[in-house]
């Protein structure tokens, strides 16, 4: 992956990768991501109940189109709540920032006032991540509650955003090509080794 880190809307046509994603986490990874422990199925159930038209998520993509990182993002009258999983051995690179840094400016450009992000105690990465985004927490119980209250919308936020998802479209585009030339230069590999010589 290159050091620019591209950060991708995602639409209903890729709940089977974002299930995949989630699938991928390990049972403590899950349980840090959504609070409680969640099975296979329950996760499945997630995926299907996110609602692209009234929230939003984001992804990044590796080379396979395989998702590295997810932020989803959903909203009420005037707030934003967002969740952040990144894969295991993804971690360290700067992933969940980027799609915190995406996923704050979405909300502001949606005009929600505050951004809301809520994890466990001991998810230290995930209050990382939001002590870095200026986002104040509070702890109660085991649990921490980060809030961001957001400047308004302006052209720098949306202008910002259009450019970020066309940049994303683009790569999405270079990489499904690639993906799509190697798969068949595999296929065709695989072919020819697979035919028997014919001359003795």
């Amino acid at each position: 992956m290159s050091a620019e880190i591209i950060v991708s809307e995602l639409s209903a046509r890729q709940r089977p990768a974002l299930e995949r994603h989630f699938l991928a986490l390990g049972a403590e990874d899950r349980r840090l991501r959504f609070g409680i422990p969640l099975g296979d199925t329950a996760l499945r159930t997630y995926v299907q109940r996110i609602d692209f038209e009234h929230g939003a998520a984001f992804g990044v993509l590796d080379d396979e189109l395989e998702l590295l990182g997810v932020a989803h993002l959903a909203r009420d009258a005037a707030s934003a709540e967002l969740g952040v999983s990144v894969l295991a051995p993804q971690r360290g690179r700067g992933l969940g920032g980027a799609l915190l840094a995406r996923a704050h400016t979405h909300a502001r450009n949606w005009g929600a006032r505050t951004l809301f992000m809520h994890c466990l105690r001991e998810n230290g990465a995930m209050m990382h991540l939001a002590r870095k985004q200026g986002m104040a927490l509070a702890s109660e119980a085991g649990e921490v509650d980060a809030h961001l209250l957001l400047a308004p919308a302006d052209a720098a936020t949306h202008f910002g955003e259009l450019f970020a998802q066309r940049v994303a479209l683009f790569d999405h585009a270079l990489k499904a090509q690639l993906l799509q030339a190697r798969r068949l230069a595999g296929a065709l590999a695989t072919r020819g080794t697979a035919s028997p010589a014919r001359e003795r």
